[in-house]
């Protein structure tokens, strides 16, 4: 019989918090511990007020350095992107350790690279999961290659957080070409998104970026008024998961620059509290629907772009403690004539 003791759980994903995945996991299998994985993760774990721990690394890592029993849970957007999912984590964990891989989208469980047999058969017995043994044999890649899969088309890809346009196949292909990222197939790439990535730096290994596809969560995030009426308001610029970096110290507000980049803080600080001040110019890909806290305000540009009134503000803040109102309205009154308000939240 499988002990608690003996399991550790990896949760990757927000779905399986919004559909009740790892609740159910949890009273049935009682992990002696059960670590979350993922940005937008985080986010459904904290509103479901489940007893889990969080984790800024990637799930392959988290296994890595556990020893005994650990099980990657997830419920990927498709049967075919769970199972890639699972694939990729167990060929970067090692051939060596066997995986146990709880797909919650098919309720498959995935015995990738030969796991202890006894173990596999008491968790698809408690679980109710059908057992599928397969190795992890394929490659998407190195530093110089990479493919991204599981892609549908039409849907925005995803690199480092940033939109690098829309796929145009179930398989996107990237390459590094003078330090930069070029795109080979499947996208039709959007340059804006790529001269983002590439400003942020000179990519030295493909296989080290974080690729997604599709929506970042489907559920609305809760949204709550916050008690910090005052204080630091932190910058992020055209890549919303920064956001997590921010939130271990208080903040009273959020000024964000760009149309998803508003719509990630959003969502990711709503149930904080922690209003956002959006700076958008209407190139939204999409990537969630917003829900902000009370005291957030969206301003779109018009005429010029989020980019340059972004960085403006940006500049003037740098930093300084405010009372978030008062330099809300002190802001709108700054930027007057160039941008117009599409959303405030009271």
């Amino acid at each position: 019989m499988l002990k608690p003791d003996e399991i550790t759980l990896v949760v990757h994903g927000p779905e399986v918090f919004d559909q009740g995945d790892v609740s159910r996991l949890l009273r049935i299998l009682s992990p002696h511990r059960t670590l979350v994985a993922g940005v937008m993760a985080r986010t459904a774990a904290e509103e479901s007020g489940l007893p889990v721990e969080f984790s800024g690394e990637p799930p392959s890592a988290l296994i890595r350095n556990h020893e005994g029993m650990v099980v990657l849970v997830n419920r990927g957007k498709t049967f075919q992107s769970g199972q890639i999912f699972g694939e990729i984590v167990s060929r970067k964990v090692g051939p060596r350790r066997g995986l146990f891989h709880l797909e919650c989208s098919s309720e498959i469980l995935y015995l990738w690279n030969n796991p202890d047999a006894h173990q596999g058969r008491e968790l698809a017995i408690r679980t109710g999961f059908r057992p599928v043994a397969l190795q992890s044999t394929g490659y998407t890649g190195g530093p110089l290659h990479r493919e991204i899969r599981g892609c549908l088309p039409g849907e925005a890809v995803c690199i480092n957080g940033l939109v690098i346009g829309r796929a145009i196949a179930e398989t996107v292909v990237i390459e590094k070409a003078a330090e930069q990222i070029r795109v080979v197939s499947g996208l039709i790439p959007k340059p804006h998104g790529l001269e983002k990535l590439h400003n942020a730096g000179p990519v030295s290994d493909l296989s080290t970026l974080w690729c997604k596809s599709g929506n970042i969560r489907s559920s609305p995030p809760l949204a709550r008024r916050g008690s910090l009426s005052a204080g630091r308001v932190v910058v992020i610029d055209h890549c919303g998961h920064d956001v997590y970096h921010a939130l271990d110290t208080p903040l009273c507000g959020i000024l964000a620059i760009g149309d998803d980049t508003t719509s990630v803080c959003g969502h990711i600080a709503a149930h904080r509290g922690i209003p956002v001040f959006g700076i958008v110019d209407g190139d939204a890909d999409h990537l969630l629907k917003p829900r902000f806290a009370p005291g957030s305000v969206v301003v779109r540009v018009d005429p010029g772009t989020d980019d340059t009134v972004g960085q403006e503000l940006a500049e003037q803040i740098a930093g300084k403690p405010v009372v978030w109102e008062s330099w809300v309205r002190e802001t709108l009154h700054h930027i007057a004539g160039r941008g117009f308000i599409i959303n405030k939240i009271n």
